[in-house]
């Protein structure tokens, strides 16, 4: 069956980073862009960042520009969300989740999504 599990989430101080990982299985990664939510206490999912099926291309939230960075291992069936720079306001958890879109291209809707892991915590405390 069809499995995201992400892995790497923590305890961080203010400034600090983190590397998270979504392992896929049950279907064909490479076929399908890739992308990072998060979900805060009281608050909707939103979408983080993202990236295409081919060619890598990514879309980010303006939140998370130029601090988090995605990227994917297709041989390995793992998409990655470097995080850095990480604020307080970043406490979440993180789920990644997979969808069909055209090749080149990703969605941070949440709506768009097939499949969704189960999430990681992410806690960014002194």
């Amino acid at each position: 069956q069809v499995q995201l599990v992400e892995s790497g989430g923590g305890l961080v101080q203010p400034g600090g980073s983190l590397r998270l990982s979504c392992a896929a299985s049950g279907f064909t990664f490479d076929k399908y862009a890739v992308g990072w939510f998060r979900q805060a206490p009281g608050k909707e999912r939103e979408g983080v960042a993202c990236i295409s099926e081919l060619d890598g291309n990514t879309n980010y939230a303006d939140s998370t520009k130029g601090r988090f960075t995605i990227s994917r291992d297709n041989a390995k069936n793992t998409v990655y969300l470097q995080m850095n720079s990480l604020k307080p306001e970043d406490t979440a958890v993180y789920y990644c989740a997979a969808h069909t879109y055209p090749r080149t291209t990703c969605s941070l809707s949440r709506s768009a999504q097939n499949f969704w892991g189960q999430g990681t915590q992410v806690t960014v405390s002194s």
